[in-house]
């Protein structure tokens, strides 16, 4: 694919602020709030004294109203660990135009990457196609934007292998929870990838699914006979697309309705990108969706 990051799309939403929906763990001070409770820079509420507590955090103008002890709590306030989960398997290298689907995930990713490192918050990447195939460790650096580009830039991979496997390996090694943005064409079996979408819900990470889909396979524009190379150990198939292009559509938007169902079902948010339209624009309407949730 050629270099992930592309600065139009960057710049659509480099000022647009991502935060987690969901409250998340975390170990500095940061922008996202986490459910902990203890000494840090935000009020949440009060809580009646019990022995043992630390008087010290006894709320003494409360008292002087009530003449019952409280104490204060707080939110702290932490940094946000997200991943970015990219399909890399053999499908994804299709492209009806000058972009394939890889190449549109890919730069999905990078602006996703360069907007979450510049909050000053961490971000680990994956690569699965039929199992985890790269893997690189969570950094909040910015440095790690240029590792990023380094990893993207090895897939695809060729040969058969969906990113339901892929996912649900990744699920138990992302260790606290945090945020994960998956990047796929999602061309697999919907029970298997709503499966390992919900292992990473489990896993209490919020889950936000980007459908990455060829112009050509959402339109099916063939009209005269043609020869459909197969991937992932598919064969190839010479038909005449204007006899198959109802039930081929049937099939797909079928495919999305219960992809989008189950998303629904399990509060992911699901955003689809196609390879011909202005991406810069697809992800900033959606973070200015969420910013304003």
């Amino acid at each position: 694919m050629t270099t992930p990051l592309d600065p139009a799309v960057l710049a659509r939403i480099d000022r647009l602020e991502l935060e987690a929906r969901l409250a998340v763990d975390g170990y500095l001070a940061g922008k996202h709030r986490s459910p902990r409770h203890g000494l840090a820079v935000e009020f949440a509420q009060h809580r009646e004294y019990a022995p043992g507590d630390d008087v010290k955090h006894i709320d003494w103008a409360v008292y002087a109203r009530t003449k019952r002890y409280f104490l204060k709590q707080y939110e702290q306030e932490t940094n946000l660990v997200a991943w970015l989960v990219v399909d890399a398997s053999e499908s994804m290298a299709y492209g009806s135009g000058a972009r394939t689907k890889y190449d549109l995930a890919g730069t999905a990713a990078t602006a996703m990457a360069h907007l979450v490192l510049s909050q000053a918050d961490s971000l680990g990447l994956s690569l699965v196609a039929g199992g985890v195939r790269a893997l690189l460790r969570p950094s909040g650096q910015m440095s790690q934007l240029r590792e990023v580009c380094r990893v993207l830039i090895t897939g695809p991979f060729p040969g058969a292998g969906g990113i339901a496997r892929g996912i649900d390996e990744l699920a138990g090694r992302t260790g606290r929870r945090g945020i994960v943005f998956v990047f796929s064409d999602l061309l697999d079996d919907v029970p298997d990838v709503l499966a390992a979408l919900q292992h990473l819900r489990y896993q209490k990470h919020e889950v936000v699914l980007f459908h990455t889909l060829d112009a050509a396979e959402l339109d099916f524009p063939f009209r005269h006979t043609t020869l459909f190379r197969g991937l992932e150990g598919l064969p190839e198939l010479l038909t005449d697309p204007a006899g198959i292009r109802e039930s081929y559509l049937n099939a797909l938007h079928a495919h999305i309705e219960a992809i989008e169902a189950g998303c629904r079902r399990l509060e992911i948010d699901y955003v689809r990108l196609r390879t011909d339209a202005d991406l810069g624009h697809a992800l900033a309407t959606y973070l200015q969706k969420r910013h304003g949730r």
